[in-house]
């Protein structure tokens, strides 16, 4: 069958992404094939968001089981698997309410909504602080909160947010007030370069959260649910926000968020004032239900702080002999090597070798595979990484 998907993408879908040029088709475990029927190792994993892999067994058959019997009936009525997932969430998280959405982007915006209902409750009107560097989302609010760039051409930007340098406990502290409404921050930044948050400043946005009674939001969008090495990231500083919001690998692949809130700040809110159509539909619950199930029978969590050691280690060894990286960075399989040149140059030679991967904030390659990921394809994907360096300054030098 002629592929003509790159042709008629190029024809009919408006130009918003800069695409490699193969078209995947098909996946298993931690490999992707494309129409020409060229295998790749995926340590991309459609940015951390295929946890277990391409196509589990056990997430295919719940979707297909699901999808049988009911795939959706609006949140006017209830539905086993999603009240099943809000139970599972809780268990999880250590919080205490959950409500659905279908994307990260759209957590976030639950988040604020939520904290800033319960700041007006509070008799608040001031500002939500952000971190520098960060990134939330691509809409309007989420734009708000994050990089200037994402900003241009999108304004007038809405009001009501601020920034501080992540790290900077003075920063914070000189910023906060008792009219503050919520503080947001990943506790690894993901597009800002795989930069993990300071253990210290978490604790330390904790204890400010309480002086002020302000709402403390972890964006756990891209570090959450196995990946860091816990459940959620928050989870290793022994520390409990008032809301994170989770959304990626939550369903493997299928596409589902969550809000995730302390009973304090989940019961500011009342009937009628937020809501979705998709959002916790049966058939993104059941592929959500089946994930969480596979992550603690087979203790993916601990799995991914394993190897991802392994990773680091491997790749902090890799930077003793290779001037090109800078700095080697992350927590479980979650990681970032900062290269002293733009990295969009490596990310082509490594597709170029059977692997993909990618760039963040254009010069720390971004490592975020499945988490069944084994030693052995860690192997393969560092020794890619070593040649596609070499041959970019090699290429350089010429």
């Amino acid at each position: 069958m002629t592929d003509n998907a790159q042709e008629l993408a190029s024809q009919y879908h408006v130009d918003l992404y800069g695409r490699y040029p193969i078209t995947l088709t098909e996946g298993n475990g931690v490999y992707v094939t494309d129409t020409e029927g060229n295998e790749y190792l995926d340590a991309l994993a459609g940015i951390a968001v295929c946890s277990l892999g391409h196509a589990h067994p056990k997430v295919v058959e719940a979707v297909r089981e699901q999808a049988g019997k009911l795939m959706h009936i609006s949140n006017f009525y209830y539905s086993k698997p999603q009240s099943a997932l809000a139970k599972k969430l809780v268990e999880v998280s250590g919080l205490d309410k959950a409500f659905f959405c279908n994307s990260g982007a759209e957590a976030v915006e639950g988040a604020v909504k939520l904290a800033r209902k319960y700041g007006s409750l509070q008799d608040k009107s001031g500002k939500i602080i952000s971190m520098k560097n960060c990134f939330h989302g691509r809409t309007l609010g989420t734009i708000a909160m994050g990089k200037k760039k994402y900003q241009k051409g999108f304004e007038p930007i809405p009001k009501g947010f601020e920034q501080v340098p992540a790290n900077d406990k003075k920063a914070l502290k000189k910023k906060m007030d008792d009219d503050t409404v919520a503080v947001i921050l990943e506790p690894v930044q993901g597009e800002g370069g795989v930069k993990p948050i300071d253990e210290d400043y978490i604790k330390h946005v904790r204890k400010l959260c309480d002086r002020h009674d302000a709402v403390m939001i972890l964006d756990e969008i891209q570090c959450g649910v196995g990946r860091t090495g816990k459940m959620y990231a928050y989870q290793h500083f022994g520390i409990k926000p008032d809301i994170v919001t989770t959304a990626k690998a939550l369903g493997n692949g299928f596409p589902i968020g969550a809000v995730i809130a302390r009973d304090k700040v989940a019961d500011a809110i009342k009937h009628g004032e937020h809501g979705t159509t998709y959002g916790g539909n049966p058939l993104a619950c059941a592929a959500a239900n089946a994930t969480l199930q596979v992550m603690e029978d087979e203790d993916i969590p601990g799995q991914a702080a394993e190897k991802g050691a392994y990773f680091k280690q491997r790749l902090q060894q890799v930077a003793e002999d290779m001037d090109a990286i800078k700095e080697v960075r992350g927590k479980g399989l979650m990681l970032g090597a900062e290269l002293r040149f733009e990295g969009g140059p490596v990310v082509e030679e490594m597709m170029k070798r059977g692997v993909l991967s990618n760039c963040a904030s254009g010069n720390v390659m971004r490592f975020v595979p499945p988490l069944i990921i084994t030693k052995e394809q860690i192997d393969t994907v560092i020794d890619v990484f070593i040649e596609s360096l070499k041959e970019v300054e090699a290429h350089a030098k010429a």
